[in-house]
């Protein structure tokens, strides 16, 4: 395929991305699908229980904290600004009257960092009933970490890996354990491409880099929950947010649909449901949720075995206590 040709293609594969992960997921989407909601859900206490959420400082993530503080649950935000963490903390401290919200700096594109962080994390702390994945990032250029890998990567897919790998054995000996991931819409029409993980061929576009990583998140959930039955896992669409991700990284789409986009509190939804609800966890595990909803998606079947991938990730994971 000459560049011409892969240009137009790539192109045409953006504008899908856009499209689908568009069509039932603004504003006026979430008002239609919140009337189906049943309030009763979410009439729980999370006093007692220890949430960890990353890109908790900003957007979805802050907006589950704070939802989340307010059912009294004990909340270890993830972050990379300290100035903003503990600006969001003190937010959600004065709105909640929850002091339980702890702060930790971290980088998730600081690979070697963010297994270190788990393994502390780990002896530091005897339970975590929930962890979500919230934290991502949409690159504009190809840019690689200290390790050598590409960014986005880095922080999307292996940074999520490494957090569950690391933080299984207290999840499983905490009550009702439940992993939680953000995802994108944008990965329904997504081949998982196993033989490029590092974006290393071809021309680099971060919206389909993005959607890509996306893809990655949801088979590494359904490789998780085969493997540990006894933790609820679960990926998650929340629709087009006005978050700070969007607003930096297409900054035209933002400007041209903002008052389109869904509130953080609306993107959040569904995250919480899934943290508190025991509904939620009525439902399989390792599936994909949209508005509180099971969903069953069709995926377009992967370019290479899974394996690939997988003996990737563990590749790294044996490594960073090298480093």
């Amino acid at each position: 395929m000459d560049n011409r040709c892969r240009k137009k293609t790539l192109d045409l594969c953006k504008h899908t991305f856009i499209i689908i992960s568009t069509c039932v997921c603004f504003r006026g989407s979430y008002e239609a699908s919140s009337k189906r909601f049943v309030e009763k859900d979410l009439e729980v206490s999370a006093a007692g229980k220890s949430f960890m959420i990353t890109g908790a400082n900003s957007g979805i993530g802050k907006a589950t904290a704070m939802a989340i503080a307010k059912k009294g649950g004990t909340i270890h935000m993830i972050c990379r600004n300290k100035d903003k963490a503990e600006e969001a903390r003190a937010e959600i401290v004065k709105e909640t009257g929850n002091k339980e919200i702890y702060v930790h700096i971290l980088d998730l594109s600081e690979t070697k960092k963010v297994w270190e962080f788990a393994e502390a994390f780990k002896k530091k702390y005897k339970t975590l009933n929930v962890l979500i994945n919230n934290a991502g990032c949409m690159m504009t250029k190809r840019e690689v970490n200290a390790e050598g890998l590409e960014k986005s990567f880095a922080i999307n897919s292996l940074a999520v890996y490494i957090l569950i790998k690391s933080l299984i054995p207290l999840l499983e000996k905490s009550p009702d354990p439940r992993v939680i991931t953000v995802t994108s819409g944008g990965m329904l029409v997504q081949k998982l491409r196993t033989g490029n993980l590092q974006s290393q061929r071809g021309r680099y576009d971060g919206t389909m880099v993005y959607a890509q990583n996306k893809r990655q998140q949801v088979v590494l959930t359904e490789q998780f929950a085969k493997a540990h039955t006894n933790i609820h896992f679960s990926v998650m669409h929340p629709g087009w947010v006005d978050t700070p991700m969007i607003a930096n990284a297409m900054p035209d789409f933002h400007s041209s649909m903002k008052e389109r986009l869904r509130t953080p509190e609306q993107g959040a939804d569904t995250v919480v449901w899934l943290a508190l609800a025991e509904a939620a966890t009525t439902k399989p595990s390792g599936k994909f949720f949209q508005a509180k909803q099971l969903q069953t998606i069709t995926l377009p079947p992967p370019r290479f075995t899974f394996s690939m991938m997988f003996f990737f990730l563990n590749y790294v994971f044996a490594k960073c206590d090298l480093w």
